[in-house]
């Protein structure tokens, strides 16, 4: 019944990165945000380190990973560069997501199921080195059953179908997906987390979600933190995130 109260909050803090990269200068500095994230109840740092480094760059990752009092998870492309860099850095968790160059944001699930073989290899170099590997997939059986042949002990389903529905119908459609799929990886042993597109509007449902052990959640609490500072900003999203259990 305990575990079932306790919900953890890892905070991306890559648009604190894309504010200072707007205008090439040294601030906003990211390593100053784990500060205030952890000070406002953050379980963990999450970080993108893309390809063509929009915003989190490989020193933020190094200094971060350095003063982090909670854990960093490192969001990468599976990309032999990308995994040489996270056994080099050696984060606590990786989790795999596809990326694209164009795409302003990443726009769904890593597609297990179409690259397993070197998926599958990238999880067991990572693992090998002790480090945590996760895949970001969308909320389908068969993407959670190769994830599963992929030997890995979590996934992360992606949200941002839910969050942006267009209609409450929608909305309602998605979350059972999501529900369906937290169950049915939970139940084969997977820890499940979740992420994408949540703000404070849309959080709960899917923080009530009792197979959910952990919410990755970045733009929505950044923007907030505009207007009541990022510790505040946090705070009240792990708020939000408690009181729906």
């Amino acid at each position: 019944m305990f575990e079932n109260k306790k919900i953890l909050l890892g905070v991306n803090i890559d648009h604190v990165a894309t504010l200072r990269q707007a205008r090439h200068t040294r601030y906003p500095d990211p390593v100053e945000a784990v500060f205030a994230a952890e000070n406002g109840g953050a379980d963990g740092i999450t970080v993108h380190l893309r390809e063509d480094r929009r915003h989190i760059q490989e020193r933020d990752v190094e200094l971060i990973h350095q003063v982090a009092q909670t854990r960093l998870n490192l969001e990468m492309a599976v990309t032999d560069v990308m995994i040489g860099f996270a056994l080099r850095i050696h984060p606590t968790y990786c989790c795999l997501v596809p990326e694209k160059r164009q795409e302003l944001t990443t726009e769904g699930g890593l597609n297990v199921l179409a690259d397993e073989k070197k998926i599958y290899d990238a999880c067991q170099k990572l693992a090998a080195a002790d480090i945590q590997v996760s895949l970001f997939i969308d909320p389908e059986l068969e993407q959670i059953e190769a994830a599963i042949r992929c030997k890995v002990p979590l996934i992360e389903l992606h949200t941002g179908c839910y969050a942006e529905a267009k209609s409450e119908g929608e909305m309602q459609r998605e979350l059972e997906r999501i529900k369906k799929s937290a169950t049915f990886a939970k139940e084969r042993g997977l820890i499940v987390n979740g992420g994408h597109g949540l703000n404070y509007q849309n959080v709960q449902a899917i923080a009530a979600i009792p197979e959910m052990h952990e919410l990755n959640i970045g733009h929505g609490i950044v923007s907030r933190a505009i207007f009541m500072g990022l510790e505040n900003a946090v705070r009240e999203m792990k708020r939000l995130m408690t009181e729906a259990r």
